[in-house]
């Protein structure tokens, strides 16, 4: 497949199709399960170790079969190939996209494309298989407590210093992932030029046992370098004040490349600050930071986790790439759940997309999705540079259950806005508890609190899904002039994803679920999900500004109106 103009989706049929449905669409999942005794069993599917029940979304086989002839007359198969062989799917910055290569097995058969596939004269999988040997090698040092501090003192803490993607996906993984990191070893996530960031984050270390990772592809990243000198500066003072640091630039320099790494190809760059480009790790082009955390962007969390659990992280992507790969459209959980959101999105007029883990470990998912979803089809243009056709993307937020129930899912049960919904639970928990106690009421001594937990899991999807009418409120003895308040209309999608357990495989299954979902998305409206150009003006003009905010008249005297104004508050209030 060659890129060519995308196709546009309202001009098929099955867009025309799925357009006259929602005129007239009234969904009725009571009636619909009371019909169909097999509803739950055709809806549920299964990708590697997740089970995704779909029963509950507002969707008919009629509906779900125009969709798929969507997918098909948008060529979603056809594109997919196209990404994992490294044909130039992203169009405006003209690179391959190759996340997919960055968790391919080392000595896999069978390969699609083969092993050893060359893009733009590079031998993909041996490139990236010696810089994940390089972190691997490096975390064993780290936690062997080979690799030690200026002093001599083994390595406790570990603080990555990036931003964007170079942040969100690592300190994601390792929250999810804290039951699997080594004992003695902590990670801390240094992401906003918020200078009280940096500040929390060092406070209470002891410079003797940390080590700093930097992570910019280019090295010149203006929050991670700005945050990357504060740090070294930190580093610098705290020896000193604990007498371990002579008074000397060779010491300074000892002790930077004693207790900073880099994740970067931009080795000249990473010398000047004082970093041995030994201990640089690289990635490539054809990675786009939001698609890194499984590229040398985890080398803290490998650290955390180990290689032997870091390779079972890399094997639940693969999982679910090959699931893609090889599955029917009409089986593939990746795809129904993109088209699904197209449904919701283009045609039902869902503006918004809410994720729910009921797993306190997943409570930054939301966060990392938000950066995935977001900056990928946050877009008004196709990738041929013509105006999008139809709406595109979703504002994806969440919080993790059962803390969301007790805050926004009000609007969730009986607002006005349709808000599709997707709720993740694991089987088994990290830390099985018991109440011994109980409260005497609905909480029985002995009550595993997993098992109430995933009640509630359990409870909020069929809550949401048949709701309450008000003849059930009124059977309840409820006062006349309360029902409508406590009617429920039901009739809220719901998309259900239940796995054995939030094992590293688990965590890399569940981000390359959604990774492909916005693939789906983004090759249905045409654009290119790949570049992010609407991340560049914001940081462009703060240059521009930096100069009036440090009070330079000329600067200021440019401004507009407003933002004069502002600045000259801030610098009144700044005295």
């Amino acid at each position: 497949m060659t890129e060519s103009a995308p196709i546009d989706p309202t001009s098929t049929d099955a867009w025309k199709q799925l357009a006259v449905l929602a005129e007239d669409f009234a969904p009725d999942l009571r009636g619909w399960f009371a019909a169909d005794a097999s509803r739950a069993e055709r809806f549920t599917f299964q990708a590697a170790d997740l089970t995704v029940d779909l029963s509950k979304g507002l969707v008919t086989d009629e509906i779900l079969g125009h969709l798929l002839q969507l997918a098909n007359d948008a060529k979603v198969s056809a594109r997919y190939d196209a990404m994992i062989s490294g044909e130039h799917i992203n169009v405006t910055e003209d690179r391959a996209v190759l996340h997919t290569a960055l968790r391919r097995p080392k000595d896999g058969a069978g390969l699609v494309p083969p092993k050893g596939f060359v893009v733009d004269g590079e031998d993909v999988d041996s490139e990236v298989h010696a810089t994940l040997d390089k972190v691997y090698a490096f975390a064993d040092k780290v936690r062997s407590g080979e690799w030690t501090g200026v002093t001599g003192k083994r390595i406790s803490t570990v603080v990555n210093i990036g931003i964007g993607g170079s942040d969100l996906g690592p300190v994601m993984v390792y929250e999810a992932l804290k039951p699997y990191v080594q004992a003695g070893l902590e990670c801390r996530f240094v992401s906003n030029i918020d200078p009280s960031d940096i500040y929390e984050k060092t406070v209470d270390l002891d410079p003797e046992t940390t080590l700093f990772i930097v992570a910019s592809k280019t090295f010149g990243t203006l929050e991670t370098l700005t945050n990357a000198r504060l740090a070294r500066e930190w580093l610098w003072r705290e020896l000193a004040a604990a007498g371990s640091l002579a008074d000397t630039d060779e010491a300074r320099k000892d002790a930077v490349a004693k207790h900073f790494v880099a994740v970067s190809t931009a080795l000249d760059k990473v010398a000047a600050f004082g970093i041995d480009p030994q201990n640089a790790f690289g990635f490539w082009d054809w990675v786009g930071g939001r698609y890194s955390v499984d590229s040398a962007i985890g080398t803290s969390v490998v650290i955390a986790i180990g290689p032997d659990n870091w390779r079972d992280f890399l094997a639940g992507f693969h999982a679910i790439d090959e699931h893609v790969r090889t599955t029917p459209l009409e089986r593939n959980v990746p795809v129904l759940m993109g088209l699904l959101n197209v449904w919701y999105t283009n045609f039902l007029k869902a503006q918004s997309h809410a994720v729910l883990p009921y797993a306190q470990y997943l409570h930054r998912f939301p966060a990392y999705l938000q950066q995935l979803t977001m900056e990928s089809n946050g877009k008004s243009v196709r990738w041929d540079g013509s105006p999008v056709v139809a709406d595109t993307g979703e504002v994806f937020w969440g919080e993790p259950g059962t803390n969301g129930q007790h805050a926004f899912y009000q609007l969730i049960h009986q607002g006005t806005r349709l808000i599709p919904a997707d709720f993740i639970a694991v089987a088994n928990p990290a830390h099985p508890l018991k109440d011994d106690a109980g409260d005497g009421n609905a909480v029985k001594p002995g009550q595993d609190v997993h098992a109430l937990f995933m009640a509630n899991f359990f409870a909020q999807t069929k809550a949401l899904a048949f709701g309450k009418t008000a003849e059930e409120v009124r059977a309840e003895g409820t006062t006349e002039s309360v029902v409508p308040a406590r009617v429920f209309s039901g009739n809220r999608p719901t998309t259900s994803i239940l796995a054995p357990a939030l094992t590293p495989s688990v965590v890399g299954q569940l981000i390359a679920l959604y990774e492909h979902i916005v693939f789906t998305e983004g090759t249905i409206w045409g654009i290119d999900s790949f570049d992010q150009w609407g991340v560049e003006l914001g940081k462009q003009l703060a240059l521009q500004v930096a100069p009036a905010v440090d009070g330079a008249a000329d600067a200021l005297a440019s401004q507009d109106s407003s933002t004069k104004a502002l600045i000259a508050k801030y610098l009144e209030l700044r005295g």
